[in-house]
């Protein structure tokens, strides 16, 4: 039995955060090796990102995805009709974990370099690397799992604090066959 990802991540932080007090930031070879080992940590994603990337274009997969994809949060829109392939899903989920990425490297350095903050330097070194060993795009194309189960495509999005409001993606035939008789988007994604 594996134990759910949030509540490994919640203890890891905790962890992280009560030994963090303990280190000796003020050392100027200590912060060197906490900053050497944030950017060593960007690096190694950055690297498992431009890998999933080639090994997306290397497979290819033409195969057609059908999807409802939910309306924005508030909004009183009928869920979008998504006609993609699992190429593009997978370039596009990809492209949106670069972003992600990008922009927690930019809130780190402005906390670090702007507010002179150095805690979160040690935690933000290992967390997203286990986030991003733990997702799925990385479970199908770097690790080689099957994409069935929780790794089918679409992908279902961790449960979390606004998760029940926003919808989620459906996939279902009778779901996609209901939203193609009604006219609901259906145009392909290039």
């Amino acid at each position: 039995m594996a134990i759910n990802p949030q509540i490994t991540n919640l203890l890891l932080m905790l962890f992280l955060m009560q030994s963090s007090k303990k280190i000796p930031f003020s050392d100027p070879l200590v912060l060197l090796g906490v900053r050497t080992a944030y950017v060593l940590s960007n690096v190694a994603i950055l690297s498992l990102y431009l890998y999933m990337q080639y090994q997306i274009n290397k497979k290819r997969d033409l195969t057609t995805l059908k999807y409802l994809e939910p309306a924005a949060m508030g909004s009183s829109e009928e869920p979008k009709l998504v006609t993609t392939t699992v190429q593009a899903y997978d370039t596009e989920q990809l492209r949106s974990l670069y972003k992600s990425q990008l922009l927690g490297v930019g809130m780190m350095a402005v906390m670090h370099l702007y507010f002179k903050y150095t805690n979160p330097l040690l935690i933000q070194s290992i967390l997203p690397l286990k986030g991003a060993l733990e997702g799925s795009l990385v479970k199908i194309h770097v690790f080689g799992r099957p994409a069935v189960g929780d790794l089918k495509r679409p992908f279902k999005t961790a449960p979390g604090l606004l998760a029940g409001l926003q919808g989620e993606v459906k996939d279902d035939k009778k779901a996609v066959e209901a939203a193609e008789r009604a006219g609901r988007g259906g145009a392909k994604e290039e």
